[in-house]
């Protein structure tokens, strides 16, 4: 009985030291699973905190582009309303000019035209003045040649008269 004993000690031992290896090998299997995926954690850790400080650097950098772009924004709405109001001030400067130019010019062309009508009631005066210098003329003319015709013609001292020119 000793023996078989031994033998089933023997045994036993053997089931025992399989047992263990089986064991060993699935506790190192997980152990090495265990590793492996507290390796990947870590890495995924270090990714996620990197990503983070990419995101916050680029928030940052949205932020400032955010303000930068307002800022250019209020600036250019501000040069623009600038620009307007130098342009309507051109304008109206320029419609004042206008204004007063036309205005200085139908002051010209009514001058001008007084002083047509003045030229020509000038130029009708002298013309009826000429126009009764001529009746007057031609009216002396014609009493004159009515006054050569009756009276004789009398020859010139030493002319015969009997002798036509």
């Amino acid at each position: 009985m000793n023996r078989a004993l031994a033998i089933l000690n023997l045994l036993g031992v053997l089931a025992l030291t399989i047992l263990c290896v089986l064991q060993w090998r699935t506790n190192r299997t997980l152990n090495l699973d265990v590793n492996r995926l507290e390796q990947t954690r870590q890495s995924q850790a270090a990714r996620l905190a990197d990503q983070a400080d990419q995101i916050s650097g680029l928030t940052a950098d949205l932020d400032c582009f955010r303000a930068q772009l307002a800022a250019t924004t209020l600036s250019q709405k501000e040069d623009a309303e600038k620009n307007l109001t130098r342009q309507r001030d051109q304008l109206t400067t320029a419609i004042a000019e206008w204004t007063a130019a036309v205005a200085a010019r139908d002051r010209r062309i009514t001058e001008a035209n007084d002083r047509i009508r003045e030229l020509s009631s000038q130029l009708n005066d002298t013309a009826a003045k000429y126009n009764a210098l001529v009746t007057t003329h031609n009216a002396l003319v014609g009493q004159m040649n009515e006054e050569h015709a009756t009276q004789e013609v009398k020859p010139a001292p030493g002319t015969n008269p009997t002798q036509k020119p």
